[in-house]
């Protein structure tokens, strides 16, 4: 539960203020996208394109099942409002002031350019909420269509609508089932290579990024073989999924299950639902299922199609992955939570949570005093969720890719040290004032926003984040590990924590050797 808490508070904190204002009916765009026409609304000279439906509602029969192609329509598609967030928990709608629907297949598109003959860089931002909760009506990208991206949004299936597996599902397929969130991000961005000239957008020039499950998603679909050819570069905040697969209930440090430990829990699911078989399960109305009881927290499944192999550290070794620039990183207190900890108590559960890496573990974690093992066990959140996957991923991108990675390590907060998850995403849109926190805006929060803005634009643009006015950011690689600080100022240096994450590294290359025996 503290994983689930900690995840989805990149949807709390991390909020980016929608925009609401009106437009007089002259300031309109019409387009022709797979479907039929839509119509958009002009505003200071960024067009906004809401709720276009991107696959057909996933209801009834299409319940449990991947993105089946969208329902065209007849008239002109009033683009003007978004499209309703997906099922999930009522305490997160009510962030969104929206009422969620099993009916959410709708993106948003933002855009700048003036006609479709321009080809401006694409960036689709994948949201967060530990694959639970989030919406795409939580963010404007206005700011990123004024730097020359057109911006897409889309929404994805989450919990037991987007991440249940079952042996009935499984056979229905043919192919695995449970990762059907992932499969409709794949589907949004089909779309985006078909539809998105039309915006003013270059199709062949597509920048996925994400926060925190979003980055996690952003790490999954550069190592499916469904999403190859779909984008060009991929920013990672605070995501990454490099771990090895989940083959029993009780492993820990282990997050996406395999695809017979999911089955299992989707048995188990349907049975407390009182639903005896797959029909019975896909008949029963959407809050019904909602309020079913999970043994643990829904999550993308290694299906053997969307996601592969049983390591990803082993697709990477073997070329097996989807090769583009990346661009990944955390922030310096990622983990929102600590247990409090004596040092005695510290040692024993660091041995039995971590026996292949104990001493290592010990060594580079304080834990001297009480305060000590406390902040040490924060900082443990961190980075087994977060900062390891996104060190380790680097990493590998730059021995076996070829394109290039930059790490980042945001510590934009009031006390160094303090940047909690989802921190860095008002600075990354450029809506510092808004969220559901109203907070004052320094002349340095705003150039620190203005200069994340700009790298991730240049990223997106060339796959170097590199740009005129801007402090040099070094491509990482395996020697000199340098890594961009994001704190008052950004300046490269060394990685932080590196012996911390070392310490990790130990951990997850014995678990992976001892997986192969």
């Amino acid at each position: 539960m503290k994983t689930a808490f900690l995840l989805m508070a990149g949807v709390v904190f991390g909020l980016a203020p929608t925009a609401c204002r009106g437009a007089s009916p002259a300031d309109h765009w019409t387009v022709t996208v797979t479907g039929g026409e839509v119509r958009g609304v002009v505003e200071d000279g960024v067009a906004s394109f809401k709720g276009i439906p991107f696959a057909a509602p996933p209801v009834g029969e299409l319940r449990w099942k991947a993105p089946q192609p969208v329902v065209p329509w007849n008239s002109v598609w009033e683009a003007d409002k978004f499209g309703p967030p997906p099922m999930q928990s009522a305490l997160l709608t009510l962030l969104y002031r929206a009422r969620p629907s099993e009916d959410c297949l709708y993106l948003n598109v933002w855009t700048a350019a003036k006609d479709a003959g321009e080809r401006r860089p694409v960036m689709v931002y994948i949201y967060g909420g530990a694959f639970n909760g989030g919406a795409a009506n939580t963010y404007d990208g206005t700011n990123f269509a004024k730097k020359g991206v057109v911006l897409v949004i889309p929404n994805y299936r989450v919990g037991v609508f987007g991440f249940l597996a079952h042996p009935e599902l499984s056979a229905e397929s043919g192919k695995g089932s449970g990762c059907y969130g992932i499969q409709d991000q794949i589907a949004a961005l089909r779309w985006v290579k078909e539809n998105i000239a039309q915006f003013g957008g270059d199709p062949c020039n597509v920048t996925v990024f994400g926060q925190s499950a979003g980055g996690m998603s952003v790490s999954i679909l550069t190592q499916s073989p469904p999403a190859r050819g779909l984008f060009h570069r991929a920013i990672s905040q605070s995501g990454g999924s490099m771990a090895p697969i989940k083959t029993a209930a009780d492993q820990e440090n282990v997050i996406i299950p395999s695809l017979a430990l999911a089955e299992q829990t989707g048995k188990a699911f349907l049975a407390d639902l009182g639903a005896a078989d797959l029909k019975a399960g896909r008949a029963l109305s959407a809050n019904a299922v909602q309020k079913g009881k999970v043994k643990s927290l829904p999550w993308p499944v290694a299906d053997g199609e969307t996601i592969v192999g049983d390591n990803p550290l082993d697709l990477y070794e073997r070329g097996q992955f989807n090769d583009t620039p990346v661009l990944v990183g955390t922030n310096s207190d990622d983990a929102l939570f600590g247990s409090k900890l004596t040092p005695g108590a510290f040692e024993k559960r660091m041995r039995e949570q971590y026996p292949l890496a104990a001493e290592e573990i010990l060594a580079a974690y304080p834990h001297a005093t009480k305060a000590e093992a406390t902040r040490s066990t924060r900082d443990i959140t961190r980075d087994v969720l977060f900062a390891w996957p996104s060190w380790a991923w680097a990493r590998v991108q730059s021995q076996h890719g070829k394109g290039k990675a930059y790490l980042y390590y945001f510590d934009g907060a009031d006390k160094p040290g303090e940047a909690g998850h989802g921190a860095e995403v008002r600075y990354v849109f450029g809506n510092l004032s808004g969220g559901l926190f109203r907070r004052a805006v320094s002349p340095e929060k705003r150039a620190m926003s203005e200069a994340i803005m700009s790298y991730w634009v240049n990223f997106a643009t060339t796959g170097n984040p590199n740009g005129p006015g801007l402090p040099l950011w070094p491509a990482f690689d395996a020697e000199t590990m340098s890594t961009m600080i994001f704190s008052k100022t950004p300046q490269a240096g060394p990685t932080p924590n590196i012996e911390k994450l070392e310490a990790f590294d130990a951990y997850y290359t014995r678990l992976r050797e001892q997986r192969r025996k």
